[in-house]
């Protein structure tokens, strides 16, 4: 594989959930939609975003997507967090910035 990221692929739409990031994966098409479901694993998504609770992964096949929750990383959410992002904006662009690694 070519070194990509994400935003090759796909989409990013962010939201939140109290301190829990909510991430949606859009591929742009089937086949990248096979090759995201493959490698961006809940394992790669927690090591980019340096979290060390589970990341749960939804599949949506039919939609395309992928969303993805991130437990622990908007230091309270909205109504707890003092800063800018407290719904995950900018996360969410981080996540495009993800390199997508292909074992074998």
């Amino acid at each position: 594989m070519s070194e990509l990221i994400v935003d090759d692929l796909a989409d990013v739409r962010a939201g939140d959930k109290g301190d829990t990031l909510i991430l949606a994966v859009l591929p742009r098409d089937g086949e990248a939609y096979a090759l995201l479901a493959e490698v961006l694993t809940p394992d790669a998504v927690a090591g980019h975003y340096a979290v060390t609770e589970p990341v749960e992964r939804t599949e949506l096949p039919h939609l395309p997507a992928l969303v993805f929750r991130v437990p622990s990383v908007l230091a309270g959410g909205v109504t707890g967090y003092s800063g800018l992002d407290g719904h995950g904006k900018a996360l969410g662009y981080h996540l495009l910035m993800l390199r997508l690694e292909k074992d074998g």
